[in-house]
């Protein structure tokens, strides 16, 4: 979903190579080495991950080969061939007990299993490449993959009741406003680490909310739940609002609105559809 949009955005600014698992698995430390060399890329830009958050629970060392020593792999082979990094971390390497939204160096204390593997992931790029970007968001949606919004407009569509988790706060963000601001920063050449989301926050059931209202799906009911009476096997961080503090400081224009975000992507969405 990120990847599809970065080759997109990164589309007219020069030599381009997009390279999905069939052609690199990130785990085959060799192989990235191999590849990357052959490719004396000047910026690699790592989407690679196991993010299906539940799973990672139950697949702990799958989990940890991906985000951990994936992410390391990619690091080491990028600084070997001299080239800049750029890898996407989560919300989720907060706990989620702080008041207010987190800024970059809140220290990071995973609740579950991605979490964990996606700070791990974290320190093995900051130790193997020097010249590094990371970048933390949250809550992706697009239009080239699975998401919350699709999965809500689905179920609805398909008259399920829809039971929404109304106690955990993170911030929406819409994968092309994400690649958009990821090539700014690549551009500007800055390291270290970003948070970067759309703007605002909200909860899950706010999210499916909104999103069903702009398909014109506003009457279908949807009941706020706890967390509690909604059980899964990974921990969920309750409030993950990442504050893009660095960004700002640093004089980048913020993204957009994540209810404006999610207004287009229902658009397109609908858009796209009706083409077929």
């Amino acid at each position: 979903m990120l990847g599809t949009d970065l080759m997109r955005g990164f589309s007219d600014r020069g030599e381009l190579t997009g390279l999905d698992i069939e052609e690199l698995d990130i785990t085959d430390g060799a192989r990235c080495r191999a590849c990357i060399g052959e490719l004396s890329p000047d910026v690699v830009i790592n989407t690679a991950a196991m993010t299906r958050v539940d799973d990672c629970e139950s697949h702990v060392e799958e989990a940890f080969r991906v985000n951990a020593l994936g992410a390391g792999n990619v690091a080491a082979a990028a600084s070997d061939s001299g080239a800049r990094l750029v890898h996407y971390s989560t919300d989720y390497v907060f706990d989620g007990r702080k008041q207010g939204p987190y800024v970059e160096d809140d220290p990071p204390s995973p609740l579950g299993v991605y979490g964990r593997s996606k700070l791990q992931g974290e320190e093995l790029v900051r130790t193997r490449c020097e010249e590094h970007l990371i970048i933390r968001t949250a809550w992706l949606f697009g239009c080239s993959g699975p998401n919350f919004i699709r999965t809500i407009l689905t179920a609805a569509r398909t008259g399920r009741q829809l039971r929404v988790v109304n106690d955990q706060f993170g911030s929406p963000t819409y994968t092309v406003d994400l690649a958009d601001q990821s090539m700014r920063l690549v551009e500007a050449g800055v390291r270290g680490t970003y948070h970067v989301t759309n703007r605002g926050s909200c909860t899950w059931y706010e999210l499916a909310r909104f999103a069903l209202d702009c398909a014109a799906m506003g009457a279908v009911n949807v009941e706020p739940v706890t967390t509690a009476e909604y059980p899964r096997p990974a921990p969920r961080p309750a409030n993950s609002v990442l504050a893009n503090a660095r960004l700002l400081n640093e004089g980048f224009p913020a993204l957009r609105h994540w209810t404006e975000a999610v207004r287009e992507y229902i658009r397109r969405t609908a858009e796209h559809e009706e083409g077929i």
